[in-house]
């Protein structure tokens, strides 16, 4: 055997790879695109630094056209991966998200935070809420970036997120219903194909043991400090404070294809069943994998995705 092939201790391909002399591999989302005009969408894009103690950025998107005191909708964007790959300013994310503003029309801030297992949870949490608390300075004009004290209406604030990111989203939600941020109303949540999970599989997902034994070890491995897979961190159906979610609607997105459907499913029965209070909505489609849309933006049913995620913007537009 070759001494020199270095040996590896954790696979979780295709996301990343750990070595057993420390070294971290990432398989993918690494790469970084610069903020710009983009030509196909007509979307502005900057960088900003929502953290300076922290040196972490954010990247900002708002329609090219925007009159001077034109005020948008504010969505706030936190990116997938397992909490451990990805970043908003690779080519996947930043094409998302001009394509999601180009058809919603919000000013949208898409969130980097820091990864596991270098930065194990909560800490991902943490940075996701620091970002919001950054967004909240901006409520009087006053802020750090002129984009938000211009544009931002803060009476329309929006959390969205693909897979991991759709947790956190709805982590920050549940946070703002303990923890008001002032001149910020949480008008609703979006999640597409969120990742929860559970220690016992739920409905459909006896269909899924195989893919379900290989990726319930990554939750331990991201946030070791868990109790577990029935931590309310993973599985918000155990959370008995889930009622207490601060918004006043949830848009869930799942795919028929995804093995974390029936995750997201069960979510939506239990806010719809349970006593919170707000509207819940859900879109599924049938044939679609997990985070399908990013892979092929164009395709019908990520157009529809888009649309829909529109649709439910707008509908808050008095």
């Amino acid at each position: 055997m070759d001494s020199t092939v270095p040996e590896v201790a954790y696979d979780f391909s295709p996301l990343l790879r750990i070595y057993k002399d420390g070294y971290i591999e990432r398989l993918r989302g690494t790469d970084i695109v610069p903020c710009r005009l983009d030509p196909e969408t007509n979307v502005l894009s900057k960088d900003a630094v929502y953290s300076p103690e922290l040196n972490l950025s954010c990247r900002l998107y708002r329609p090219h056209s925007t009159s001077p005191d034109k005020k948008l909708p504010v969505l706030v964007y936190y990116h997938g991966g397992g909490f451990c790959i990805e970043t908003p300013f690779n080519s996947r994310y930043n094409g998302h998200l001009n394509s999601l503003v180009a058809v919603t029309g919000v000013i949208a801030i898409s969130v980097d935070y820091r990864l596991a297992p270098e930065h194990p949870l909560p800490i991902a949490y943490d940075d996701s809420w620091t970002a919001l608390q950054w967004l909240a300075s901006h409520v009087n004009g006053d802020g750090p970036e002129e984009w938000l004290n211009s544009h931002a209406d803060f009476g329309q604030v929006f959390l969205a997120g693909d897979s991991a990111g759709a947790n956190i989203a709805h982590q920050l939600a549940m946070r703002c219903g303990q923890e008001k941020l002032s001149g910020v109303n949480l008008a609703g949540v979006i999640l597409v194909h969120p990742y929860f999970g559970g220690k016992e599989p739920i409905g459909a997902e006896v269909e899924f043991l195989e893919v379900k034994s290989r990726a319930d070890p990554l939750w331990h491995f991201v946030c070791p400090a868990s109790s577990g897979l029935d931590d309310p961190l993973i599985n918000p159906l155990v959370d008995p404070k889930l009622d207490s979610l601060g918004c006043s609607k949830v848009l869930v997105i799942i795919g028929g294809k995804d093995f974390l459907r029936e995750r997201g499913w069960h979510y939506y029965e239990k806010l719809s069943k349970g006593g919170w209070g707000g509207v819940a909505e859900i879109m599924e489609g049938k044939d679609d994998e997990h985070v399908f849309h990013l892979s092929d933006p164009t395709c019908e049913n990520a157009v529809a995705l888009l649309k829909r995620i529109a649709a439910f913007i707008s509908n808050d537009k008095a």
